[in-house]
């Protein structure tokens, strides 16, 4: 996935010359030319820095902020569900990243993934289905692996 924002400032559509890849690359950089809600996430004293992505299941999740909840652990994962029913959209897969942060349509939860799940043969994260690709942490979603037992998470909107 692409790395920050440096090779969607050119032409995403240019792929090879633009630093881009792969099509998931692709379509990163076309979600991150739009406007991004910056977030942290906070669990313990741990606060990570993220953003939701500018589409319709991001923006219906980001009306909620802040969202306080206790969570779930399944592997490297928490998930917690929200007060909100949406079905798979375009971006639903279960080709998820460390530090990606998906809704769970069946669950009508938000899934982070820092690591691998039980569907994991290696170190990348399985979701249990398709999750549809709401946002990412910038760095340090490892870290999380630390805060099993904080059991309350808290996603806030930051300016």
């Amino acid at each position: 996935m692409v790395s920050g924002r440096e090779p969607c400032l050119k032409n995403p559509f240019l792929i090879g010359n633009s630093g881009i890849t792969t099509l998931r690359e692709l379509l990163s950089c076309i979600i991150l030319k739009t406007m991004p809600t910056p977030v942290e996430i906070r669990i313990g004293d741990l606060v990570l820095r993220g953003e939701l992505y500018d589409t319709p299941t991001a923006k219906a999740v980001a009306e909620l902020l802040p969202i306080e909840s206790e969570f779930n652990v399944w592997g490297d994962e928490f998930y917690f569900e929200i007060n909100l029913r949406l079905p798979p959209d375009r971006t639903a897969t279960t080709n998820v990243d460390v530090g990606d942060i998906g809704y769970w349509p069946p669950g009508r939860a938000i899934a982070i993934f820092f690591g691998p799940t039980p569907l994991s043969s290696g170190d990348k994260p399985v979701p249990a289905s398709e999750v549809n690709l709401i946002g990412r942490i910038h760095s340090g979603a490892e870290r999380l692996r630390e805060y099993k037992d904080a059991r309350r998470i808290e996603i806030r909107a930051v300016t």
